[in-house]
């Protein structure tokens, strides 16, 4: 499930970029806040993500996690670089791959390795494209399985990426407020894509216009337009109520709206919560949660990363 914002300058209230995500999972099942330090590592080391081993980065970033206890991965994040992401699961055309790299992965390896949100995006899609995604996503539902989207942001710029099986597209978000739930919702318009993607699409009998991509139309199993009483429209309606005056706190109350479902109660529960400020000045303070609920969970406040002294500069 889930539902993940962000809101970029003019839509804050003091000229910050502010993510807030949910993370909604089966009920019960364990998700904490881990903090895990920037690394060198040696031509040659392997890393053992949650199903596959692929090779290992030759340095990595100080990242700060929430983390589900059985997986390598994470459902949402930030590090010392002042990048934040968090996924989404989305349910495409494609039956689910065998076990490959899951999307929580992916963004545990796109913190890890990117430095900025573009650096991030790049690394997930490579990614992506060299080793596919798959693999159950539940500790003891083997059936529970999913392809994802992400928002991907710093302080400078946000990212929606969606992606089927191997397939993806982005979209630039430079200002305001954006948010994504369970569904894919780029059409034909983004900004980057898979280089092949058309060509691919109509390998697959799918429409191509032109050589662009309806990206939804083509690869989604829900509907193309959200409906009006879903998570993702009312967020959508929530943010913009706010226009103009977002701060963190703002983002905290959408996270316990309940009317919406954001905030989930039942056999799927908000499992976490993550409210993120990047500010102009490079300075970042997260907030997130480690119990079920924010509506009665406390947010513990986890204060800039940079202290761990890795560099972090465009790759």
């Amino acid at each position: 499930m889930c539902d993940t914002f962000i809101a970029l300058p003019p839509a804050t209230k003091d000229g910050s970029v502010i993510f807030a995500k949910n993370s909604d999972r089966p009920a019960g099942e364990g998700q904490g806040i881990r903090v895990y330090p920037g690394a060198r590592h040696a031509a040659g080391e392997v890393l053992q993500c949650t199903y596959m081993e692929i090779p290992e980065a030759g340095r990595t970033h100080a990242v700060l996690l929430s983390r589900i206890d059985w997986m390598w991965g994470a459902e949402m994040g930030a590090n010392e670089c002042g990048v934040v992401i968090g996924n989404q699961a989305v349910w495409t055309r494609f039956p689910p791959g065998p076990p490959a790299l899951l999307g929580m992965d992916l963004v545990r390896l796109g913190l890890e390795r990117g430095s900025t949100a573009r650096d991030a995006l790049d690394v997930i899609v490579s990614l992506l494209e060299e080793f596919g995604q798959g693999g159950p996503c539940a500790e003891n539902d083997p059936g529970f399985a999913y392809d994802n989207s992400f928002l991907i942001a710093d302080v400078h710029e946000a990212w929606v990426l969606e992606t089927a099986a191997r397939f993806w597209v982005a979209e630039r978000v430079p200002s305001g407020v954006r948010n994504i739930s369970n569904r894919l919702s780029i059409r034909g318009h983004y900004d980057l894509g898979r280089r092949d993607l058309a060509h691919e699409a109509r390998l697959l009998g799918l429409p191509c216009d032109g050589g662009s991509v309806d990206f939804a139309a083509c690869f989604s199993v829900a509907p193309v337009e959200p409906d009006p009483g879903s998570r993702e429209a009312w967020g959508a309606r929530l943010v913009a109520r706010n226009d103009g005056a977002i701060t963190p706190e703002t983002m905290m109350d959408i996270l316990r709206h309940h009317e919406s479902g954001i905030c989930m109660h039942g056999g799927f529960e908000t499992t976490a919560s993550m409210v993120s400020r990047l500010s102009p000045g490079g300075d970042a303070t997260h907030w997130l949660t480690d119990e079920p609920n924010p509506c009665r969970a406390s947010f513990r406040r986890v204060d800039d990363l940079r202290r761990s002294g890795t560099v972090c500069e465009g790759t």
